[in-house]
């Protein structure tokens, strides 16, 4: 391997998705080396990162090779086990974000009952062990989740009786997880709130900005977003506190619901998050810089929007395997457009990248984003 020039910052990514690879680009301006630990040679980031390393996000071994490489360790998703995490920390590496953070991303249970006793705005919950508790907790229909391991729409249900809520039941949660109930947040949007976050303590919000679902999935994210029942300022000190709190180094995405009575936190992610995708264009300094900066503890960019409207909008999965036959109508209807594709075969459902429109009018902006991505799935074809 080259050596590089002197001081040059490495930075290991656990996880070679489509996260790690948008990482590269920033990391390329600011001369930072990435080496990013991925399933497979041909995952999202090993096709664009040179310095790849092949190896599972269980495998202590090769999370322990890549660690003596480089001077941090950071996250491409949240599911490494916390005995390797410590062990790392253990051993003196600095990992970012760290174990007793990175646990409350891990696992909903403790996260609920850590900022629930802490005074943040919670969903009424509990943890259930049979249909007949999740019966007893409250009026149909609720809400069935896995305290562990999911991610687009996996892990959660929406139950309507007790046979529905004992059938959802029967599915293996795997080791360490739990059932959680909770009630069914009656919610005017779902809106979500990035932070990035330096280990000695700097840290910004970018605007709240309002993510759109279809079956858990986030199909459509459109900033800035003020909450209806409160302020943009006051959904950015919220996140702020809960980054203060938990201690979270790196990029938090703190995913609320917007209320009539206010807003209520709904799940955390520890790292660049799909609802901040849009900063690539959209913001002065993206989510991927920012979060680069804050593990090596560099000052932070500033987070604000460039222009008065973003929309992002994910392609999923369609019936085209050939991405790129749509590139022609797409560009020249929209020169402005900006389109990322994250290098993976097209399977139904599956993310497989998003285009981005800037605009100073919602509606105009948001029919741009949505006609592009709508023609690389194949709803459209004129």
């Amino acid at each position: 391997m080259r050596e590089l020039p002197v001081g040059t910052p490495r930075v290991g990514i656990i996880g070679g998705g489509q996260l790690a690879r948008m990482s590269q680009q920033p990391a390329i301006a600011l001369g930072i080396q990435l080496h990013v630990l991925a399933d497979s040679a041909g995952d999202s980031a090993a096709l664009v990162i040179p310095a790849t390393s092949v190896g599972a996000a269980t495998d202590a071994e090769a999370i322990l090779r890549l660690a003596e490489q480089v001077d941090v360790i950071t996250f491409d998703h949240e599911h490494v086990p916390q005995e390797i995490v410590h062990a790392l920390e253990d051993a003196g590496h600095a990992v970012y974000p760290g174990s007793e953070a990175l646990l409350y991303a891990q696992d909903k249970a403790l996260m609920r009952r850590r900022l629930g006793d802490a005074g943040f705005p919670m969903p009424r919950w509990a943890v259930v062990t049979s249909a007949a508790e999740v019966a007893s907790f409250g009026q149909w229909p609720l809400v069935l989740k896995a305290s562990k391991g999911g991610y687009d729409g996996r892990g959660v249900w929406v139950v309507s009786d007790e046979t529905q809520a004992g059938d959802v039941m029967s599915h293996d949660l795997g080791p360490g997880a739990v059932w959680i109930v909770e009630e069914m947040v009656a919610f005017t949007q779902e809106i979500a709130v990035q932070v990035a976050r330096s280990p000695h303590g700097q840290a910004v919000a970018y605007p709240p900005v309002r993510t759109v679902q279809d079956d858990g999935i986030c199909v459509e994210v459109i900033a800035p977003s003020a909450p209806h029942s409160t302020g943009s300022e006051e959904a950015e000190e919220l996140a702020l506190r809960v980054a203060k709190e938990l201690g979270v180094v790196g990029m938090l995405a703190v995913e609320l619901f917007d209320t009539p009575d206010g807003l209520v936190i709904n799940e955390l992610a520890m790292r660049p998050h799909n609802s901040g995708h849009w900063t690539i264009e959209g913001a002065v300094t993206s989510q991927f810089e920012n979060h680069l900066r804050a593990v090596l503890d560099l000052p932070l960019g500033d987070p604000r929007p460039r222009q008065s409207v973003a929309v992002m909008a994910n392609v999923l999965g369609g019936e085209h395997p050939d991405l790129h036959a749509a590139f022609k109508h797409v560009l020249a209807r929209d020169p402005a457009l900006k389109v990322h594709l994250y290098g993976k075969g097209v399977r139904p459902g599956r993310k497989v990248g998003h285009v981005t429109a800037l605009g100073e009018d919602l509606t105009s902006t948001r029919e741009r984003a949505r006609h592009a991505a709508d023609y690389f799935q194949g709803v459209i074809d004129e």
